[in-house]
């Protein structure tokens, strides 16, 4: 039963049409998925448990499709679709744990720690942690980091042509 109310989730999340340019075709997959994970608190339980039914798989499929778009052939496309899937569920988890806190607190706690604490953590104290950051901000800049390396590997442009 469970595995079935996050297939279904799942199937909320809207796979785009393919343009051509797997870069933004990523970009928006990954978003539709992220926004739809939020949208639904609870799933976060349940992103521990294997992905099989068959709106994750058509999802995974696009993923994959898109990253081999990208250039990317095995090992490597497995591991860019681990490394996608990975940063999108592991960022939805940090945020609904933050939603469940009481994130501005904490924020404050974690940068008074780091604060009085500079010798031991001279770089978070420095540029701080995510705590309390715009969210989506973070993600997107996270995401583009994450893409730049996949298309670095893939050896393809933004559109699918060869880089140049």
């Amino acid at each position: 039963m469970l595995d079935l109310a996050l297939d279904h989730v799942f199937g909320e999340v809207e796979i785009p049409a393919a343009s051509g340019d797997w870069r933004a075709d990523a970009t928006e997959l990954v978003g539709r998925w992220r926004g739809t994970l939020l949208r639904h608190p609870w799933s976060g339980a349940l992103l521990g448990r294997p992905l099989l039914g068959p709106n994750v798989l058509a999802r995974s499929e696009f993923l994959h499709a898109t990253l081999a778009a990208a250039g990317l052939a095995e090992p490597r496309l497995a591991a860019a679709a681990y490394a996608v899937s990975n940063y999108v569920i592991g960022s939805v988890l940090m945020q609904l744990s933050a939603r469940a806190g009481d994130e501005r607190r904490e924020a404050t706690a974690i940068r008074r720690h780091l604060a009085d604490h500079r010798d031991r953590y001279p770089t978070l104290a420095a540029h701080g942690p995510l705590v309390g950051t715009d969210w989506d901000a973070s993600f997107t800049l996270g995401l583009d980091c994450l893409l730049d390396g996949i298309q670095a590997r893939g050896g393809r442009g933004g559109g699918g042509a060869p880089a140049g």
